[in-house]
């Protein structure tokens, strides 16, 4: 399996045999391997990876010695590996993408406050008729007097949006290796600068990091 961390840029659209397509621009890493868990000491085999980056003094002291070495990155992120052969200070970047691929996206949907059953639920409402005052959008009856009680589950007015949401079967359009921008046909969940995993069937390609070899330098 195949992941990168990225953010939501906007949606536009381009054209392609003569069609319009509706996509997402995504900017996709390049993300930083933080940890890699196994299963003798975490019990599951896992990668975290860290995507953006943040200043240095919003960083704790724990997080500074979680990320000695690496980026000091905004977001982490773990992903269920399992023989994926990564370790601590690898890249990962747009480049185990391809044209084609179909990949589900996962994000924060975007809030909308405290929203009524129309809206939420999608209810038709009242009728628009004489005599009926200020029921249109009202959620009618929600049941019998007889249990006395609202059964969970009802539909009715709440708060909508804000919760995670994933997207599945969505088809990649076009990839900028040297922006690191996945252009994702359809539309993602979350709001612009929105964080937004994306997973895929395929291998993953890492960018190995390369060792200092200390001995390089030292004198005879």
């Amino acid at each position: 399996m195949k992941f990168i961390l990225g953010k939501k840029i906007e949606m536009t659209q381009v054209w392609k045999d003569e069609k319009s397509i509706a996509i997402t621009k995504i900017q996709a890493g390049p993300c930083g391997v933080v940890q890699v868990k196994n299963e003798e000491k975490d019990g599951y085999k896992a990668v975290q990876i860290g995507f953006g980056i943040k200043k240095e003094k919003n960083i704790k002291k724990p997080q500074k010695g979680h990320l000695k070495g690496l980026e000091n990155f905004r977001y982490l992120k773990e992903f269920r590996i399992t023989d994926e052969q990564v370790k601590k200070g690898d890249i990962i970047n747009v480049s185990s993408f391809a044209v084609g691929d179909i990949v589900r996206v996962a994000g924060t949907s975007k809030g909308k406050g405290f929203q009524g059953v129309v809206k939420r639920w999608g209810f038709a409402g009242q009728i628009k008729t004489h005599g009926n005052k200020d029921q249109l959008r009202m959620p009618g009856s929600i049941g019998a007097t007889g249990p006395a009680h609202v059964f969970k589950g009802t539909r009715m007015g709440g708060r909508m949006g804000g919760e995670r949401v994933t997207t599945t079967n969505l088809e990649i359009i076009d990839i900028d290796l040297d922006n690191n921008i996945i252009s994702i046909k359809g539309s993602v969940p979350g709001s612009r600068n929105g964080l937004v995993e994306i997973k895929g069937e395929g291998e993953l390609k890492v960018i190995v990091k390369e060792e200092k070899n200390d001995n390089a330098n030292a004198t005879n």
